[in-house]
C-alpha cells in the first residue's frame, strides 16, 4: 500500500527529483520559487527535525558536494574510536548530572538550621555515580541547556555551579511542572545567580530591621505580659523579612490589594509589623481591654486587621483574615474574599489581588481542607491568580515532630505537587536567602497566574503557647534551640563583620525597638493614613438592622412577562435536548399566565429580576447549573454541539444589555472548601447574591466547620457580616439516611443573637419572595433554606403569576382551604416544609374539619406575632399538635418547643407527631418509611398521647 501511495503521491514517484529542485531552490533564495510551494516550504521549517531540533533546513547541494569529495579521500579511517565514544558517554554523564541535581538538589540543601538530621545517601549527586573520577574534574563540557553563564565549564565548575544553586541555603522543587516554560524560568532565575542573593547594604539593612523588629516585640510581650498566650514566633523571625518582601514587591509589581490568611504562629507580629497595628492597641488587649461592643468577642491572635501600606508602586490595601482556632480552615475564605475583590475590579487574572496563605508545616501537610482548596486553583469558578503560600515550618506539631509519625511525605509541602506549584525550602537562618526565595516567589506567581510556595525552615523556641514546656517530649531538639544564637544575632554578627553596620549597629536597633514598644509606637511605620480605596465597600448601610425590616419584593406583571419570555428563548440554530425544550414552554406558558408556576421558574424569576435591577448574583455548588433534581436548567446545552468546550447558553445571563452579572458554576466535589470559599466571597461583597447549593443537603456536614465557625458565629466573634445563602435539599422521600435531612436541627441549635436566618418554604411564589428579600432588604444575615425535592414538581407547591406581583414573603402561612370553619377548629397542626401537603391529603382522606394546618416557613428568627396571630383566628382551639417528618431528637421540634408553647393561652395543650427519636436521620428500607409516615400522619389527627404539655 506505501509503494502505491509512493508511487502517486505528488511528492514521490516520478515527481521527486523536481520537488527536490524547487526545494532546492527555495533554500538558496525563497523568493525564486513559485507562491504555492513557498507557502508549502514555509511550513515545513516550523516542524522539528528528527533529531528534535528546531532549526531551519539548509541547502543541500553544498553538503552533498562535501560528502562527494570526502569519498574521493578514500575510506574513512577510524581514529581512537573507544575514546570518541568514551568522551560521548561522559557528555551525556554531564547532562544526567545537571538533570539529577535540579530533580534532587533541595534532598541536600542546607536547609535546617537546628543541623538535627545528617545528608542523606543520594548517589545520583555523586560524580561517581556516572564514573566521574578527579582526573575529570577539568575536562570542559558543553553547558549551553544551562543559565550559569559560559557555553562550556570544567566539570568542577559545573557542580560548583549546581551545588550553589541546589544544595546550599535555598533548595528549590520545581522539575515536576508539566510546562517547559514555567521549569526554563525557573532554571533562569536560580542559575543565573546560582541562588545567591547580592543585595545592597540599604536592604541588608532593612533585612536586619524586619528581625529585629519580629524578634523585639516577642521578647518584649514575653517579659511584659508574662505567661499569658500569643504563640510566638521566636525562631521563625525571617518570616516577617518575607512578607514584607512580598508585599513591597507586589506593590512594585501593580498589586493594589492583598489578602492573607494565617493561623495564630506569629499572628501578632504580622499585626504590629506587616499590617502596623498599633503595639499599644495590642497591649490593650493583653491587659483586657477592647473596643469593639461585640456580643461574644475573640481572643486577640484570631484577630483581623486591615490597612492601607505604602510601596513602590502605590498604596497597597492588606486584610488579614479573622481565623478560628481550626488550623487551615481560613485558606478557602481568603481565596473567596480575593475573588469578590477581583471581580468588583474587573480583574480576570488577579494582577491586582493577592492572596497570600501562611501555613504552619503540620497542617499544611494534615489538614484535608488544604488539598481541597489547591483543587480549586485553576478552575473557572474559584480561580484567583495564583496564590503565595508561605510555610512557617518550626519542624513541630504542638509534640509531634518525629517524622515517622508526622507525616508520609518527605516534605510538608508535598500536598501541592497535585497542583504542580514550585516550592522554595529555605534555611530561615539566612534571611537575604529568605528574601530572594521570596522574591523569586512573587514573580513567579505574578509571571504564570500559579500557587507557588516558599517553605522557612526555623524553629519553634518556645512550646506550641507560652504555658508549655516542650522539653517533656522534644528534649534533643529543645537542647539544639537553646543553644541557638537568633537569626537576628547571627544576621547582625554578619553584617557588622561585613562592615554594613557598625559593631554595635545590632544592639541599636534593638535598643530603638524596644523604646518604640514602651512608647506604644513603631519604629517605622509604613501605613497610610486616611486613604480611600475607591474600590472599598461601605458595609455602614446594611449594620445595625431588624429581621423584620420591610422589604417590597413584588414585581410588576408587565415585567415579569417580559423576563418570563427571556428566560425562555435560545439563540437560533442552538438545539437543547428535547425534556429541556418542554421545560422552557412550559415556563414560557408560566410566564404568559396560563399555567401556575414550578419551583424552578419562581427561582428563575427571582434571579431574572434581581439582576435586572443592578444585584449580581453567585451561584454556585456540585450541580447548581442543572440543579441536583434537573429542576433549574440555568445552564442550556446545545445537543448539536461540536467542542466540548462550546455550545452552552444561560438565559440569565441575556436578561438585558445593562443587567447585573449572573455566574453559576458546577462546582468540584468539594463541600468544605466551596462553602468556605463561598463565605469569604459573601463577607467581601454584600452587594452580590451569594449562594451555595448542596447536592443534597445532608452533604453540608462535610463542612460543618465553616457553619461553625464561621457562618453562625463570625458575626459575634468579629464582627464580619455576612449575606450567604445556603441552599440545602431537605425532605423524607424513602431514600435513606444520606438523602433525606439537611439536619435543620444543628442550624437551630446553632441560631441565636438573630445571627442567621432559617427557612423552609413551601412554594414557587415563597422562594421568589425570599431571595428578593435577601437583596433588596438591607439586612445581611446567613440564609439558610431547606430546599424541596418532591415538591420542585408537586403541582399543589405551584403558584399563578399574579402571587409575585404582589405579597411578600410569609413567613407564617395560616389556613388556606376556606372550607375549614374556624370556629369550628379545636386542633391546630403546625408543621414546616414537606409535610405539610402529606398532613393536608390526610385530613381530605379523612374528612376532618375540625383541624385546621398552619404552616411555619421561617423557624428562625422565630415569628412570633405572626404565628400568635394565626392561631387566634381559632377561638374554640383545645391543642397544638407539631408535626415534623424528622425523628423525633431531630428537626425542628427541640428547638421551637418553647416557642410554640410560649404562643399558646392558659389551657392549651402541646402534642408531637412524628417519627421516633432515632440515631439515624432516616431508615433505609422503604416498607419502614412508609410505615413510618403513615404513623406519623395518624398521630397528628388521633387523639392526643405521649409527651404533652399544657398551658
Amino acid at each position: 500500500m506505501m509503494q502505491q501511495y509512493n508511487a502517486n503521491s505528488y511528492l514521490f514517484g516520478g515527481n521527486a527529483p523536481y520537488v527536490e529542485e524547487l526545494y532546492e531552490a527555495y533554500l538558496n533564495n525563497p523568493g525564486s520559487v513559485p507562491d504555492n510551494w513557498r507557502a508549502y516550504f514555509d511550513a515545513m521549517q516550523n516542524v522539528p527535525a528528527v533529531d528534535g531540533s528546531s532549526k531551519p533546513d539548509v541547502a543541500h547541494a553544498p553538503v552533498i558536494a562535501s560528502f562527494a569529495e570526502r569519498a574521493k579521500q578514500g575510506p574513512i579511517r577510524t581514529v581512537n574510536a573507544t575514546a570518541d565514544a568514551e568522551m560521548g558517554r561522559k557528555r551525556v554523564a554531564a547532562q544526567q548530572l545537571i538533570a539529577a541535581y535540579r530533580f534532587l538538589g533541595s534532598h541536600w540543601a542546607n536547609l535546617d538550621p537546628l543541623q538535627r538530621q545528617e545528608r542523606p545517601s543520594i548517589p545520583e549527586l555523586e560524580p561517581s555515580f556516572y564514573g566521574f573520577t578527579d582526573a575529570d574534574m577539568d575536562i570542559q563540557f558543553n553547558i549551553s541547556n544551562t543559565y550559569f553563564g559560559p557555553e562550556t565549564a570544567s566539570l568542577r565548575d559545573l557542580l560548583n555551579a549546581l551545588r550553589d544553586t541546589y544544595c546550599r541555603s535555598i533548595g528549590a522543587e520545581f522539575m515536576y511542572i508539566s510546562d517547559p516554560t514555567e521549569k526554563r524560568w525557573l532554571q533562569q532565575k536560580l542559575e543565573a545567580i546560582r541562588s545567591t542573593p547580592s543585595f545592597s547594604p540599604e536592604k541588608k539593612k532593612h533585612i536586619l530591621d524586619r528581625l529585629t523588629a519580629a524578634e523585639g516585640l516577642e521578647r518584649y510581650l514575653h517579659t511584659k505580659y508574662v505567661g499569658q498566650k500569643r504563640f510566638s514566633l521566636e525562631g521563625g523571625e525571617s518570616f516577617i523579612a518575607s512578607m514584607d518582601e512580598t508585599i513591597q514587591r507586589a506593590g512594585e509589581r501593580g498589586v493594589e490589594e492583598i489578602v492573607i490568611g494565617m493561623a495564630h504562629r506569629g499572628r501578632l507580629n504580622v499585626l504590629v509589623n506587616t499590617l502596623g497595628k498599633m503595639p499599644q492597641d495590642l497591649f490593650a488587649e493583653f491587659e483586657g481591654k477592647h473596643g469593639d461592643d461585640l456580643p461574644a468577642g475573640d481572643v486577640k491572635y484570631h484577630q483581623g486587621f486591615s490597612s492601607d501600606i505604602s510601596t513602590p508602586g502605590g498604596p497597597v490595601h492588606l486584610s488579614l483574615a479573622f481565623n478560628p482556632s481550626h488550623l487551615e480552615i481560613v485558606n478557602p475564605v481568603v481565596e473567596g474574599s480575593v475573588k469578590a475583590r477581583m471581580d468588583r475590579r474587573g480583574d480576570k487574572d488577579g494582577s491586582q489581588v493577592l492572596p497570600i496563605l501562611v501555613h504552619g508545616d503540620a497542617a499544611f501537610a494534615g489538614q484535608g481542607v488544604v488539598m481541597e482548596t489547591l483543587n480549586l486553583a485553576q478552575t473557572r469558578g474559584y480561580g484567583t491568580g495564583g496564590t503565595m503560600h508561605i510555610v512557617i515550618n518550626n519542624q513541630i506539631g504542638f509534640t509531634t515532630s518525629d517524622p515517622r509519625d508526622s507525616r508520609s511525605t518527605l516534605y510538608c509541602s508535598d500536598v501541592v505537587k497535585m497542583i504542580e506549584a514550585p516550592v522554595m525550602h529555605v534555611n530561615a537562618d539566612d534571611p537575604e536567602a529568605v528574601v530572594l526565595a521570596t522574591q523569586i516567589a512573587l514573580d513567579y506567581r505574578m509571571e504564570f497566574k500559579k500557587d507557588i510556595v516558599v517553605d522557612i525552615i526555623c524553629f519553634r523556641k518556645l512550646g506550641h503557647n507560652e504555658q508549655d514546656t516542650p522539653a517533656l517530649t522534644q528534649p534533643l531538639m529543645y537542647k539544639k534551640i537553646g543553644q541557638h544564637p537568633g537569626t537576628r544575632r547571627m544576621y547582625a554578627d554578619k553584617l557588622s563583620a561585613q562592615g554594613t553596620i557598625p559593631a554595635d549597629g545590632g544592639d541599636q536597633m534593638v535598643k530603638a525597638y524596644r523604646d518604640a514598644m514602651d512608647a506604644g509606637k513603631h519604629t517605622h511605620d509604613p501605613v497610610i493614613s486616611n486613604f480611600k480605596n475607591k474600590y472599598a465597600v461601605d458595609w455602614i448601610p446594611f449594620l445595625n438592622r431588624k429581621w423584620t425590616d420591610a422589604a417590597d419584593t413584588a414585581v410588576p406583571s408587565t415585567e415579569l412577562k417580559r423576563l418570563a419570555e427571556r428566560i425562555t428563548v435560545v439563540p437560533e440554530g442552538f438545539k437543547p435536548h428535547s425534556l429541556v425544550e418542554k421545560v422552557l414552554g412550559d415556563r414560557a406558558a408560566m410566564g404568559r399566565g396560563d399555567m401556575n408556576l414550578d419551583w424552578g421558574m419562581g427561582e428563575h424569576l427571582a434571579y431574572a429580576s434581581l439582576v435586572s435591577s443592578g444585584y449580581a448574583i453567585r451561584l454556585t455548588g456540585q450541580d447548581a447549573g442543572r440543579g441536583t433534581f434537573v429542576h433549574r436548567h440555568a445552564v442550556l446545552h446545545d445537543q448539536n454541539r461540536e467542542r466540548w468546550d462550546a455550545g452552552t447558553y444561560i438565559p440569565l445571563q441575556n436578561i438585558s444589555d445593562k443587567q447585573a452579572p449572573f455566574t453559576v458554576i458546577d462546582s468540584v466535589l468539594s463541600e468544605e472548601a466551596v462553602l468556605g470559599f463561598e463565605y469569604g466571597y459573601s463577607t467581601a461583597e454584600p452587594n452580590t447574591l451569594t449562594i451555595w447549593e448542596a447536592q443534597f443537603g445532608d452533604f453540608a456536614n462535610g463542612a460543618q466547620v465553616v457553619i461553625d465557625q464561621f457562618i453562625s458565629s463570625g458575626e459575634v466573634k468579629w464582627g464580619r457580616a455576612s449575606g450567604l445563602v445556603m441552599m440545602l435539599p431537605h425532605g423524607y422521600e424513602g431514600q435513606g439516611p444520606e438523602h433525606s435531612s439537611a439536619r435543620p436541627e444543628r442550624f437551630l441549635q446553632l441560631c441565636a443573637d438573630n445571627n442567621m436566618q432559617v427557612v423552609q418554604p413551601t412554594s414557587a411564589s415563597q422562594i421568589f419572595h425570599l431571595l428578593r428579600r435577601q437583596m433588596i432588604r438591607m439586612f445581611r444575615k446567613p440564609l439558610v433554606i431547606m430546599t424541596p425535592k418532591s415538591l420542585l414538581r408537586n403541582k399543589d407547591a405551584g403558584s399563578p403569576l399574579s402571587d409575585l406581583a404582589k405579597g411578600s414573603f410569609q413567613t407564617v402561612i395560616g389556613e388556606v382551604d376556606e372550607k375549614i370553619d374556624a370556629k369550628k377548629v379545636k386542633r391546630v397542626i403546625a408543621c414546616s416544609g414537606k409535610v405539610y401537603y402529606d398532613l393536608v391529603n390526610a385530613r381530605k382522606e379523612r374528612g376532618q374539619s375540625d383541624t385546621a394546618i398552619v404552616r411555619v416557613e421561617q423557624l428562625y428568627p422565630f415569628p412570633h406575632k405572626s404565628f400568635v396571630a394565626e392561631l387566634k383566628k381559632f377561638p374554640n382551639m383545645a391543642e397544638l399538635v407539631w408535626a415534623q417528618d424528622e425523628p423525633q431528637n431531630q428537626g425542628p421540634w427541640f428547638q421551637i418547643q418553647h416557642n410554640i408553647f410560649e404562643s399558646l393561652e392558659e389551657g392549651q395543650k402541646l402534642a408531637y407527631a412524628g417519627r421516633p427519636a432515632s440515631a439515624s436521620p432516616a431508615v433505609g428500607y422503604y416498607d419502614k418509611h412508609y410505615a413510618q409516615q403513615k404513623a406519623l400522619l395518624e398521630t397528628a389527627f388521633s387523639k392526643l398521647k405521649g409527651f404533652v404539655l399544657t398551658k
